[in-house]
């Protein structure tokens, strides 16, 4: 397993989530691509996406078939480059997961993600996803906001 897949498995663990990072041939890149690669619905797919506003960054988990408003987030914020990306999580664009980061990260749900039971994840690179339940997910990130932001 590649190094950052690994760390990102015993953090995982360590708050008390009961999943397997898989590391896949495909791209998981984009929502799509991680559908195709598990087989799942494109909504299913958790985009974990950084934001910054006047607070610092701030993680948006959001449904691959729903794209982030900008203005549910609040005023002022704007997509996060990607050296503020692995500065806030400490992975890169394309594999930030929903929780195990460097740092903690304020983070807002997307509540059209409790329409699943189960969801997929980045796992800390392009070709790592791992599944979960999605209130197993949500009750793992600390002070979790969940709410309507697509």
């Amino acid at each position: 397993m590649h190094p950052t897949a690994q760390r990102l498995q015993e953090r995982l663990h360590e708050l008390g989530l009961d999943v397997e990072i898989e590391e896949l041939s495909d791209s998981t890149r984009t929502a799509q691509e991680a559908a195709d690669a598990v087989g799942a619905d494109v909504g299913q797919i958790v985009k974990s996406l950084v934001f910054v506003d006047e607070g610092g960054p701030l993680l948006c988990l959001c449904a691959g078939d729903r794209r982030v408003d900008t203005e549910k987030l609040g005023d002022g914020v704007r997509q996060a480059r990607g050296n503020e990306v692995r500065e806030a999580t400490g992975f890169a664009i394309g594999g930030v997961p929903p929780v195990g980061h460097d740092r903690r990260v304020r983070t807002v749900v997307d509540q059209s993600l409790r329409r699943f039971e189960v969801v997929w994840c980045a796992g800390g690179t392009p070709h790592a996803v791992f599944p979960v339940e999605t209130e197993a997910l949500i009750r793992v990130i600390p002070e979790a906001e969940v709410r309507e932001v697509s």
